[in-house]
This record gives C-alpha cells, sequence and structure tokens, in this order.
C-alpha cells in the first residue's frame, strides 16, 4: 500500500489540480471579466432625470435601494408619482397652516365645530364634503391622471408635465431650473407635511405646533 502511494500520489494530485482548473475556467465563461460596479449603473440611469441636486444645486443622487438601476423601465412611473406627491404636499402644508388662522365661511368649518386642522378630515368625513372630495379627485384620475401615465410610459410625455405653462419662462435654463425647484420643494414638503401632522397630534396645538 505504501509503495502503491508513493507511486500514484504525485499522479492523483496532479489529476485534481487540473479537474479545478477546469471547473474554474467553465466558471469563468459565464462570467464578465469586468463587471460593472452597480454605482456606476445607477449613475447611468439617474442622469437622464432631473432632480439629481441637492438644496445647494449640487450633484446628489440618492438612490441606497438601487430601484433606478433595478427597475430602470418604471422611472417615468417614480417621477410622476415624486411630483404628484410633491404638489399635493406642498398643498397641502399651505393648507393646513392657513387653516388654523383662516376658514371657509359656514357653521361646519367654524372654529367652533373644528378647533384643530388635524381634526378637520374626521369632522368632514361625518358631516362634510369629504365623499363628494374623493369622488371628484377619483374622477380627475380616471379621465385625465391614468391617461396621462400611460402616455408617459409609452414615452409621448414627460412625467408631471399637464401642458399648464402658460406663465413658464421661455428660456430653457430657466424652465429647468424651476423643474428642478419643484422638485426640491416638493422632497421637502412631504417630509414637513409628516411633520406638521404629527406633532398637531402630539401637541395638541395648532400652528407652530409646539
Amino acid at each position: 500500500w505504501c509503495d502503491w502511494r508513493s507511486n500514484h500520489l504525485p499522479y492523483l494530485t496532479m489529476k485534481t489540480a487540473a479537474a479545478l482548473i477546469a471547473l474554474a475556467a467553465g466558471a469563468s465563461a459565464f462570467t464578465s471579466t469586468k463587471p460593472a460596479p452597480r454605482s456606476t449603473a445607477v449613475r447611468a440611469v439617474m442622469d437622464e432625470w432631473d432632480g439629481s441636486i441637492d438644496l445647494r444645486g449640487k450633484e446628489f443622487k440618492f438612490d441606497p435601494l438601487k430601484l433606478s438601476e433595478t427597475y430602470a423601465p418604471l422611472m417615468p412611473w417614480f417621477r410622476e408619482s415624486e411630483i404628484r406627491h410633491g404638489r399635493t404636499a406642498m398643498l397641502a402644508v399651505v393648507g393646513f397652516i392657513a387653516t388654523d388662522f383662516v376658514r371657509l365661511p359656514g357653521e361646519m368649518y367654524s372654529f367652533e365645530s373644528i378647533p384643530k386642522t388635524v381634526d378637520a378630515h374626521d369632522a368632514l368625513l361625518r358631516n362634510g364634503p369629504m365623499l363628494q372630495l374623493l369622488l371628484f379627485i377619483g374622477l380627475f384620475d380616471f379621465v385625465i391622471t391614468c391617461p396621462a401615465c400611460v402616455a408617459t410610459m409609452q414615452g409621448e410625455r414627460e412625467p408631471g408635465d399637464f401642458g399648464w405653462t402658460k406663465f413658464a419662462p421661455s428660456d430653457p435654463a430657466k424652465m429647468q431650473k424651476k423643474k428642478d425647484s419643484e422638485l426640491l420643494n416638493g422632497r421637502l414638503a412631504m417630509c414637513a407635511i409628516g411633520g406638521i401632522a404629527t406633532q398637531s397630534v402630539i401637541t395638541g396645538h395648532g400652528f407652530p405646533y409646539i
């Protein structure tokens, strides 16, 4: 046994090494020799979209989940949703603060009926026009928003563009600045409305919610 082992061990060792090399070579045939870094792919996708800046106007591409790479075909939908939520949040911030000082005429909207703005939802859902508002918003989305989103996904329309550009600047550079400002203000407003509602519930006070 010892003689056989001493005579055949080098041969077996060489066969094992050759088999491992062959397996490694076969596996490498199915992999890229120079895989592109994920960050590079994300930057390439986000370069095509407005809003990759911070409040100082510097480049800022925040995508920790790599959604712009993993779901690149859905980027138009993501941007449409961001703009839509940002616009809604900006209106919500103004409305939330304004109604602590000014109310619509009518008993149901008075400060006696609704002392705090944060209570308006439940109060007007029971005795107000909340259901009608839901119906009108749903109708708007069905007639206008849904076809617009389909056109966006087909490349026929820019996200968020409803053609309301009567007062838009004619200079492309100024128009680009307006687009970036809308995105940045919308992002800030989405954070702000969450903080306003939370503070109002916690403190029980209106503006400035402390």
